[in-house]
């Protein structure tokens, strides 16, 4: 748990390029990571992936752990969601008894294949209150990192990218965007969770836009210069 005031974090379904990207920018910046999946095995090949991904690139020692979901989430002190909409409430559902009292960044995106560029939202309104709804209110969901490509966490440079941030509790808003920066990114309080159906939406219209002009665009917040 946590150690000098920096939390444990886990990363659920955290095998994928978001996941692993997500992991190596955090154990980088200091936080110890934990990288959770359905079985220990994809959990451990995707750990010995990322060591390599480290090593080839002259990254030093790392703490990154690789467990399943349930010890994972129970480990942590903040636990990330990046596992398709398919799974969202199945996973949840598993963890739920492991994440009360904690934050859950829910990073799931309500695609439905194969018109993943049509903007098609749940009927609850978005897969952030989904979470919310489902855990209840003892768990903090923060909604965000809808609108990263998970190709540009991969990259070893930073990112020129804004990140929304949703969610009921400010306090967990603002721990989460320390980790928004921590990842090299800029974060931004965006409301309620009920506002994390913009976010939501945007991976669509960005897919549109990524597909019309074949790049991996993301997005940027203007006129906050000065901002407080």
């Amino acid at each position: 748990m946590t150690t000098d005031s920096v939390p444990v974090l886990a990363i659920l379904g955290g095998t994928g390029d978001l996941g692993t990207g997500l992991a190596r920018r955090w154990a980088q910046a200091g936080y110890e990571v934990i990288i959770g999946s359905r079985t220990q095995e994809k959990a451990d090949n995707a750990l010995a992936d990322l060591q390599e991904v480290m090593a080839e690139r002259g990254i030093g020692q790392i703490s990154v752990k690789a467990m399943e979901n349930v010890p994972a989430a129970e480990a942590a002190d903040i636990v990330t969601l990046t596992v398709p909409f398919s799974h969202q409430t199945s996973t949840l559902e598993s963890v739920r008894a492991s994440l009360q009292g904690k934050i859950l960044i829910d990073v799931t995106v309500p695609l439905v294949p194969p018109k993943v560029a049509r903007v098609q939202l749940p009927e609850e309104g978005s897969a952030g209150q989904i979470a919310q709804q489902l855990l209840g209110d003892e768990v903090a969901v923060v909604s965000a990192f809808q609108n990263v490509a998970a190709m540009h966490l991969q990259e070893g440079h930073g990112m020129d990218c804004d990140v929304l941030v949703c969610g009921n509790k400010k306090s967990a808003r603002d721990e989460v965007i320390k980790l928004v920066e921590a990842a090299g990114m800029r974060g931004f309080h965006a409301g309620m969770i009920n506002n994390a159906a913009a976010a939501e939406a945007l991976t669509s219209v960005l897919i549109a836009i990524n597909k019309r002009h074949g790049c991996h665009a993301g997005i940027k917040i203007t006129g906050t210069a000065g901002a407080r």
